[in-house]
């Protein structure tokens, strides 16, 4: 981890960022699994399911930085 990141986090010390990083693990993975599940059957190759992964993460950043 970034020292600069750790000493963001050491002033926030209130917060339980094990707890943040299994949030963020947890939602990652059923982004993930809704993503196996709709291209399972697909015909799509590969990269067409990288483009669209790359989508939805931007999507996910972009409703981040709205909040």
């Amino acid at each position: 981890m970034p020292i600069e990141l750790k000493e963001k986090m050491d002033h926030f010390r209130e917060i339980n960022w094990s707890e943040v990083a299994r949030q963020a693990i947890r939602e990652k993975t059923v982004i993930l699994e809704k993503l196996n599940k709709l291209f399972s059957k697909s015909k799509l190759g590969e990269r067409d399911i990288e483009k669209y992964a790359l989508v939805v993460k931007r999507g996910v950043v972009r409703k981040h930085k709205a909040v």
